[in-house]
């Protein structure tokens, strides 16, 4: 049974950092992508950025672009999230997302895997 639990969620002021971190067990996604999706009250569920877990390549939204990267740890078969000068727009839950595909989508709809979310709360 695959599980994605992500950690690393919390308060912090505009301008702040955060990192998030995801944990995949029960199988590895090594030909796959891992991703960060985000979604606020009210709105729907928005692709943050993803990485191709064997090549590394990575992928980002416009809005994080310059402020998030994503990186992975092979041997512990972790995903990595790291948020630089956090706005208060960037409150949301953030989930974790998995598929064996090789391509890069940015549509929730082509991920199968979740977590259960963390909870990034920016204060202005």
């Amino acid at each position: 049974q695959v599980q994605l639990v992500e950690s690393g969620g919390g308060f912090v002021q505009a301008g702040g950092s955060l990192r998030l971190s995801c944990a995949a067990s029960g199988r590895t996604f090594s030909n796959g992508v891992m991703g960060w999706f985000r979604q606020a009250p009210g709105k729907e569920r928005e692709f943050v950025g993803a990485i191709n877990w064997s090549g590394g390549g990575t992928y980002y939204a416009d809005s994080v672009k310059g402020r998030f990267a994503i990186s992975r740890d092979n041997a512990k078969n972790t995903l990595y999230l790291q948020m630089n000068s956090l706005k208060p727009e960037y409150t949301a839950l953030y989930y974790c997302a998995a598929s064996v595909a090789s391509i890069i989508y940015t549509s929730p709809n082509n991920y199968p895997y979740w977590g259960q979310g963390t909870q990034v709360t920016v204060s202005s």
